[in-house]
């Protein structure tokens, strides 16, 4: 070999050595750098600590929100099947106060269906109450059909309501179907 490989030789030599020196002190202040101290660590567990403690708090008023909002409308399918029944009681009264003959009958039937409804209000439901000319509310009313106002200042609001909506607690389980006008 010649004189200038073996130069060659001991600057490539060298030059790997200083690189691999270059790398051990970066390695050394990443390790540094890497190792936190107890205090940090600490903070960081307590930091933790809490976040897991909110979370589980979270949780237990979700599920606890949840259960009251189950037990207040437990009954939601039971009363929407009870209230065709309501229904035909006001028919039947309305059809018995024509029928004068009948008074007694009319008094045992409203009886009835006044012991029925009160039993249902205990147990949370109630009307959804909605007269001619309120204004029409699409979060309230279901509109089932428009006609011409009769008025100019019926243009807009309710005009008759062709079937009663109720509330079961604060939700509506039927809504008011109601005729507007346009």
């Amino acid at each position: 070999m010649s004189k200038k490989e073996d130069i060659q030789e001991k600057e490539i030599k060298n030059e790997q050595e200083t690189v691999q020196i270059e790398e051990n002190q970066e390695v050394e202040v990443e390790v540094i750098k890497e190792e936190p101290t107890a205090e940090e660590v600490l903070q960081v567990e307590k930091d933790k600590f809490l976040r897991l403690f909110a979370e589980f708090e979270n949780y237990k008023k979700r599920t606890s929100r949840e259960r009251i909002e189950l037990f207040k409308t437990a009954g939601q399918e039971l009363m929407t099947s009870l209230l065709p029944i309501i229904d035909d009681f006001e028919r039947a009264l309305t059809h018995i106060e024509e029928d004068k003959e009948t008074e007694e009958l009319r008094k045992g039937v409203l009886l009835i269906s006044q012991k029925f409804y009160n039993t249902l209000e205990l147990k949370g439901l109630s009307k959804v109450e909605t007269n001619a000319g309120d204004i029409f509310d699409a979060e309230i009313h279901e509109a089932i059909t428009q006609i011409p106002a009769p008025s100019k200042d019926l243009k807009g609001k309710v005009i008759d309501c062709v079937e009663k909506g109720y509330k079961l607690g604060d939700k509506i389980i039927r809504y008011p179907k109601v005729v507007i006008g346009q």
